[in-house]
């Protein structure tokens, strides 16, 4: 799930077959390193329990293991990460072994480092010499090609969900009405403004396309908002005046906007969200603020547009289709971010805003434009 999930994703259109070519954890991603962590700690603190006489000693027998299990770990997930960003170029059972041998190699290492202080020697006599370290060698190696092959099932486990999740964006996304509305519009411009209509219609025949696409595939940020503009434009021809849009940039340069990797149809589905029920409703202009920015290495996405807090019912509630759209959105983020990504909502004097937060991840396959 950079973490796009613990495994590859598709960039924009490279081939699927990159896509679940990779199985070694990606050490980078949060929620890797928070499920490895408590696993492999509960799974200690268990072992002491078993084998201590009292509460006390077991817990502080768990301190004194902690001073090898926390840097294993960490420098295991470390190299893990960086073998997850190649990993693409070995065969799957040499990925397998290489996440056996990695937490092995390390925790030897470790051990290595610290036996050359007395307090280390003391404290952990009860490794046994060379022969306690093969054996914290052993539970190592078996620790990581467990928790390989436990995010080797979890993202298989998610397969059915992605699928699903994908037949839901194109539900919300390609509906009948925008399509009629739209061949609508551009029929009535093919007297008037034939070229405009020419347009329109071009516009249209690429966001179908982009529609089409696998949710899994990741695109650019450049590529999304150029997207996003094209719906715009179609939209602008139905609802004329009052359809107002404003794109704000802070902290987020060219060279970042061309080259950050995001999922395919993230902005356009917000977008259109403000549209129908911000723009449609209201019989007045209409503004949409969109607000892009990047700082501490994550990319931020927020949408305000006029909200009315009341439903038919004189009832405060979010719309049904606004929130099944946005929580399909925030599925795919989980998906394909896990725990780094976020997606909230919120309505404050009569405006309704989405904020959409993941991490900047540089798109391999995207270039910056060349300098005049």
């Amino acid at each position: 799930m950079p973490a796009p999930m613990p495994f590859d994703q598709t960039v924009d259109d490279a081939p699927p077959q990159q896509s679940g070519a990779l199985v070694i954890p990606d050490g980078c991603n949060l929620g890797v390193v928070f499920r490895a962590l408590i696993v492999v700690n509960l799974a200690v603190m268990a072992a002491i329990l078993l084998r201590s006489d009292g509460l006390i000693a077991a817990i502080n027998s768990f301190v004194e293991s902690a001073m090898l299990v926390e840097p294993a770990c960490f420098l295991s997930l470390s190299l893990l990460c960086g073998l997850h960003r190649i990993g693409h170029r070995f065969p799957l059972a040499l990925q397998r072994i290489l996440c056996a041998l990695a937490p092995a190699l390390v925790t030897v290492a470790v051990i290595w480092l610290l036996s050359g202080f007395d307090w280390f020697l003391n404290g952990f006599s009860h490794l046994g010499g060379s022969g306690g370290v093969l054996r914290a060698a052993l539970v190592a190696a078996l620790f990581g090609i467990g928790l390989q092959h436990y995010f080797e099932l979890r993202a298989r486990a998610f397969s059915p969900v992605l699928v699903e999740a994908r037949l839901q964006a194109l539900q919300a996304r390609i509906r009948p009405h925008f399509l009629f509305n739209s061949l609508n519009a551009v029929l009535s411009l093919i007297r008037s403004e034939p070229r405009r209509a020419e347009a329109a219609l071009e516009d249209l025949a690429d966001l179908i396309r982009v529609l089409m696409r696998d949710g899994r595939a990741m695109t650019t940020l450049e590529k999304e908002i150029r997207l996003c503009r094209q719906y715009l434009s179609i939209e602008k021809i139905r609802l004329g005046d009052r359809l107002r849009v404003q794109w704000e940039r802070e902290g987020i340069s060219d060279e970042v906007v061309y080259r950050a990797q995001i999922p395919t149809l993230l902005l356009q589905p917000l977008i259109e969200n403000a549209v129908h029920y911000g723009v449609e409703p209201s019989t007045e202009p209409a503004l949409i603020q969109i607000k892009l920015s990047h700082s501490l290495e994550r990319i931020e996405i927020v949408i305000t547009n006029p909200y009315n807090p009341y439903s038919g019912k004189g009832v405060a509630a979010l719309p049904e289709g606004n929130q099944m759209a946005l929580e399909n959105i925030r599925e795919r983020l989980a998906l394909l971010y896990d725990v780094e990504a976020q997606l909230t909502t919120s309505t404050t004097l009569g405006q309704f805003q989405v904020r959409a937060s993941f991490p900047y991840v540089k798109a391999a396959l995207a270039k910056p434009p060349a300098s005049k």
